[in-house]
């Protein structure tokens, strides 16, 4: 979350670079950076970042793929954090917290016809696979 929100990495460039941060072992420092970001629940590609105590939050999503036809949803987590995938996000301006609502389910491929945000889209399944999202209203 740091690298995001105070240093202005983009989704797509933190992966490798949190993974180096993981192993730094002073406790002082990471309460101060949780402080410092207001007690983060989620990282940038949704996953829960444990408190203090290890405890997570459990958040109920499902798959893009497995959402009802004409509801609306929230993106609330990925399943790919590849550079790619994120830069396919980047480039149709979907992102956490976006409003996504499919309109059309294909039957041969099971790709669909979604709005994002109010803007109208076609995915694969692949895609809406890995685009976790929970259920608004």
């Amino acid at each position: 979350m740091f690298l995001v929100e105070k240093l202005n990495f983009n989704w797509d460039e933190v992966h490798e670079i949190a993974e180096q941060l993981e192993h730094i072992q002073s406790q002082k420092l990471i309460n101060q950076l949780d402080a410092h970001l207001g007690f983060p629940k989620h990282d940038p590609h949704g996953d829960p970042i444990p408190d203090s105590n290890g405890v997570m939050e459990h958040r109920e999503q499902i798959p893009l793929s497995q959402l009802a036809l004409n509801k609306n949803s929230r993106l609330t987590g990925i399943r790919d954090s590849s550079t790619e995938f994120l830069q396919y996000l980047d480039k149709h301006h979907i992102k956490l917290g976006s409003v996504l609502r499919v309109v059309d389910r294909e039957v041969f491929d099971l790709s669909c016809s979604l709005l994002a945000d109010d803007k109208e889209l076609h995915i694969s399944k692949q895609i809406a696979d890995k685009l976790l999202v929970k259920t608004e209203g």
